[in-house]
């Protein structure tokens, strides 16, 4: 689906059926109740952003869930990718969501700063420098938490969600997934090149949570 000549019947499926597959696979109910609402729950609004926030869903279900806690919390989803910003861009508005065709980099170039930057299924599609970049570019972005969601490599994963994902038809969910998870990293991995501050964990079914946390001494701003 990464690829420019991809279908695009298929490619719009893939992003209607990725809601299920978050829902199902992702585990960030969890992640919102334990890591997320501690850090926006406080007095005031809050703000979080999600890298490579693809068709959008993740967007939607974390604004959801913090309006039904009572918590105000403004949701920025950014992709480079015009054709998945062109899907987010016109799913119904969700209050409190508003999508932009943008990297991390251009957030930067604008100063800009979240309480909290998220992203799902991203870390597996970089390359190792990229995968530096992208978690220095999210620790800056972040004035409290950055948290990072994406599978982790291995045998039973594969075959799993071989299975699992054969009623998904008419979509790249599981061709795309299944390379994906042969692409992934796996947790010890991760923690050979983490930079300084970031931990990896496992998390959920055949995931990997990379977690970094901002000190009152570590308050850097973007150049």
């Amino acid at each position: 689906m990464d690829r420019p000549d991809c279908d695009p019947d298929r490619l719009q499926r893939t992003y209607e059926q990725f809601a299920l597959v978050n829902r199902v696979v992702s585990g960030w109910h969890r992640l919102y109740r334990t890591r997320v609402r501690p850090q926006v729950s406080g007095a005031g609004p809050a703000t979080l952003l999600d890298v490579g926030c693809g068709g959008g869903d993740l967007a939607v279900m974390l604004a959801r869930w913090a309006a039904r806690d009572g918590i105000q919390l403004h949701v920025t989803g950014i992709d480079p990718d015009e054709r998945a910003f062109r899907f987010a861009a016109a799913r119904t508005p969700t209050p409190g969501v508003e999508f932009r065709q943008a990297s991390s980099g251009d957030l930067l170039a604008e100063a800009k700063q979240y309480d909290v930057v998220i992203s799902n299924h991203v870390l597996h599609h970089l390359t190792s420098p990229e995968l530096q970049s992208f978690l220095d570019d999210s620790a800056r972005l972040a004035r409290r938490l950055a948290l990072h969601n994406d599978l982790s490599r291995s045998a039973a994963a594969y075959a799993l969600f071989s299975a699992g994902a054969l009623p998904l038809t008419g979509s790249y969910i599981r061709r795309d997934g299944l390379t994906s998870i042969r692409r992934s990293y796996t947790v010890p991995e991760l923690a050979a090149v983490l930079p300084a501050g970031w931990t990896v964990e496992p998390h959920a079914p055949f995931h990997c949570l990379l977690t970094h946390r901002r000190h009152d001494t570590d308050r850097r701003c973007p150049a």
